[in-house]
């Protein structure tokens, strides 16, 4: 579990650099719904990762187990 803590924190790191990079500021042709929208999208796929490496490590440590017995 603590391999998919260092990583969820490194690609949120990642996404805050990337976000204060990316800040729109006050260049007219960005829109901040534009913005909002792929950050929000980034969040969401750096979850869903989250989501899948969990539900791999445990379905691992299932087949270990099962594989002892």
């Amino acid at each position: 579990m603590k391999r998919i803590n260092i990583t969820t924190g490194v690609l949120l790191i990642y996404l805050l650099v990337m976000s204060v990079i990316g800040w729109p500021g006050d260049d007219p042709q960005r829109s901040y719904i534009e913005y909002g929208s792929i950050i929000g999208l980034s969040l969401g796929a750096i979850l869903f990762l989250r989501y899948i490496q969990i539900k791999r490590m445990k379905l691992r440590n299932k087949r270990k187990e099962e594989n002892n017995k």
